[in-house]
């Protein structure tokens, strides 16, 4: 007698039952109990959807409550340059108390700084602060959803943790986003363009520094090559550098949350490993 289809199944399986050639086709249950609907069943999900949308919510009413006050520190870059273009003073300082835009705020950054800023800063003011803030809050919102993607509650509660931060550069136009994200962008990155970045960061802020270990350790030596550098082309502008470390401790600014938004550069590094952590040598080597 021929052996049924089951049974041949079965004996090409070593005695195991495998699945029928109807259960490999795909049935239209699957897609409509599955995939997406399944995810917003999902009560992590859902509180993690729910997070980010009141702290989102809270960062845009934020933002329209400030209206035209927004843009200082932006403003202070894109002044910075047009002051050195056109010979004067970049570390001049408007008499006053939390100045607001369109009075600028003093440059505080060393000379070197302001070729990075020098194309940006080449276009009229309202087009450079509407390209500068869609490209904070772009570049922000699809960091968000790549992490999302991979952790979504976590992702959420750190958000929830920023939001404070995150309101507020998203308002001043603090150039912290694009460091934090340039953290990102050298985790992945090849050894001289990871270091780079992160090195830039850094001699920006100095802060940044803390994110070396959170960035490719390929990148670690060329990083602090290229910092090496820039320490000389500041220590080059001494009497400059004096007048902008005064500015930096005696300027007063209101409490510094915006500096807060640095900890989402340890996402990648952080969201590669297996969590809970666990506090070992492999895990912190991986």
């Amino acid at each position: 007698m021929r052996p049924s289809h089951a049974s041949a199944r079965m004996c090409a399986g070593r005695g195991r039952p495998t699945r029928s050639d109807e259960e490999d086709e795909p049935s239209p249950a699957r897609f409509t109990s599955g995939g997406p609907l399944r995810r917003l069943r999902d009560p992590r999900r859902l509180v993690a959807i729910c997070l980010l949308a009141i702290t989102g919510g809270l960062v845009l009413a934020f933002i329209y409550a400030r209206g035209e006050l927004a843009g200082s520190d932006a403003l202070a870059y894109w002044a910075g340059v047009q002051r050195w273009l056109a010979g004067e003073d970049i570390y001049q300082v408007t008499p006053g108390l939390y100045v607001a835009p369109p009075v600028p705020l003093p440059y505080a950054y060393s000379p070197w700084t302001l070729y990075l800023f020098l194309p940006w800063a080449l276009i009229p003011w309202d087009i450079a602060w509407f390209l500068w803030r869609a490209a904070n809050i772009g570049l922000f919102a699809i960091s968000v959803f790549w992490a999302y993607e991979r952790r979504p509650l976590g992702t959420a509660a750190f958000v929830a943790v920023l939001g404070p931060s995150i309101a507020a550069n998203f308002d001043t136009g603090n150039v912290n986003v694009f460091i934090a994200l340039g953290t990102w962008a050298a985790y992945w990155s090849g050894p001289r363009l990871g270091g780079l970045l992160w090195a830039l960061g850094t001699g920006l802020k100095f802060i940044p520094v803390l994110l070396l270990p959170f960035i490719a350790r390929r990148a670690w030596l060329p990083g602090l090559a290229i910092v090496a550098v820039l320490a000389v082309l500041t220590l080059a502008t001494w009497p400059d550098t004096v007048r902008q470390l005064d500015i930096v401790v005696n300027y007063p600014r209101p409490l510094r949350l915006d500096y807060m938004l640095l900890a989402w550069g340890v996402v990648p590094w952080l969201w590669a490993r297996a969590w809970p952590p666990r506090l070992t040598r492999a895990w912190f080597s991986k």
